[in-house]
């Protein structure tokens, strides 16, 4: 039954796969020849809508997707001393490596600068949103992640301060009585169910979003051939930066830490994993890949039950390594476009930010679009910045989920071996 659920989700995901490259086509199609017909300021408001739609569409569920899933992920934790020790070794891990992909991104992307001399014409936007204005410090930044309000923080769609509530929240719901923690677990993953199959629906629509994006995106430059061309290769470089930090991470980094850390032979563990690594990269998902994941750590390479159920599924939820490369590099390559220097202390929240994004990321396709949000909203980006990258989305997403899956798996070896476990590889 599990096999042909899983099926199901793949097939689901590699035909949602061809319906956005299609609408991204004939996107870029459209935006050429309605440019010949018509100047864009005429047609680009009967397209420009559904685009807009969509993008609310994934700020409408951010908030409650983010709020239960983390609940949800610290609660689940327990209370036992060993599940304690064992959840300790593996949030901290998690966490380090999150960090470590986001920094390498950060530096790659600071080091080639993609987003730099794109003719984008998109700097009028930035006045409006002021955007990395730097009037906030730092510091008040830091400060302003514990909420005063926490209602108020979710009316105006403050994130950082959200997602701090939900960890504390999450704790303490084993804190109380049981009758009153199990309905609490109880109403909280029905609402993120539902919030999930909100999700699922609004991804549904992803094509038509994208077409809609791109078609305006390049229609506003379509006038300019060599502003084309400038913008096709501004993205080139930038798929080249995100693809080279994931091969850092996944080749050296990752491979390294087993070694190191796991005492075991990393390219055996490749091996044995590649059917949920393969998964994960044709579904852009992993969530569909975990099954798979937790089956072959366990019959493969002879992780116990204990570790991989644990481990592997908290993985799915907040180990992100390819999103937050991801998503600091897009943040970065943005602000470029736009023309905005970053002060370091924005990158590093950037960085920061983009290490609690990832933890909220669901393990579903393309989810790393909806918490760029959060990335942006940090430092002040304009969100209509998303739309720069939707058309090389599929590109970066696929190899970014298969990081995620890897440093998953990469966790359960290195955790078990720390609890004197042996392995099979």
């Amino acid at each position: 039954m599990a096999t042909g659920s899983n099926e199901t989700k793949k097939k689901k995901g590699i035909a949602l796969h061809w319906r956005i490259l299609i609408g991204i086509g004939l996107g870029i199609i459209a935006g050429i020849l309605l440019n010949k017909i018509a100047p864009y300021e005429e047609w680009s408001k009967y397209i420009k809508w559904a685009g807009d739609i969509f993008l609310r569409g994934l700020r409408m569920i951010v908030i409650p997707l983010v709020f239960t899933s983390i609940a949800l992920g610290v609660a689940g934790m327990g209370n036992s001393a060993a599940l304690g020790r064992i959840a300790g070794k593996t949030i901290g891990y998690y966490i380090c490596t999150t960090a470590i992909a986001a920094t390498i991104g950060l530096i790659l992307v600071n080091l080639i600068k993609p987003g730099v001399g794109a003719p984008l014409n998109l700097s009028e936007t930035v006045t409006d949103l002021g955007a990395a204005s730097g009037d906030v410090s730092f510091i008040d930044q830091i400060v302003a992640i514990v909420p005063s309000n926490i209602f108020e923080s979710m009316a105006k769609g403050d994130l950082l301060p959200i997602i701090f509530f939900a960890v504390i929240f999450g704790f303490f719901m084993n804190k109380v009585d049981q009758k009153y923690s199990g309905t609490l677990q109880t109403l909280f993953t029905s609402i993120y169910e539902v919030i999930m199959k909100i999700t699922f629906f609004i991804i549904t629509l992803a094509p038509y979003g994208v077409f809609a994006i791109v078609t305006t995106v390049v229609g506003k430059q379509s006038g300019d051939t060599q502003a084309l061309l400038s913008m096709a290769g501004s993205l080139g470089v930038f798929v080249l930066v995100v693809w080279s930090g994931l091969i850092i991470q996944g080749v050296i980094v990752l491979p390294l830490l087993v070694r190191l850390l796991g005492k075991v032979n990393p390219w055996r563990h490749i091996s044995k994993m590649s059917t949920a690594l393969l998964t994960a990269f044709s579904t852009c998902s992993s969530g569909a890949a975990l099954p798979i994941n937790i089956r072959d750590s366990q019959e493969k390479c002879g992780i116990s039950g204990k570790i991989a159920s644990f481990v592997l599924p908290l993985g799915s939820t907040i180990n992100m390594n390819g999103t937050a490369l991801y998503e600091c590099v897009t943040a970065i390559f943005i602000a470029q476009a736009y023309g905005i220097d970053l002060s370091i202390a924005q990158q590093i929240m950037i960085v920061f930010t983009a290490l609690l994004a990832a933890i909220g990321t669901a393990g579903i396709p393309m989810a790393g679009m909806v918490m760029l949000t959060i990335v942006l909203s940090a430092v002040g980006l304009p969100l209509e910045g998303i739309g720069l990258v939707l058309a090389v989305e599929q590109l970066c997403d696929m190899p970014r989920t298969c990081i995620n899956t890897y440093g998953d798996s990469c966790g359960a070896v290195i955790i078990a071996r720390s609890e004197g476990e042996k392995l099979s590889i």
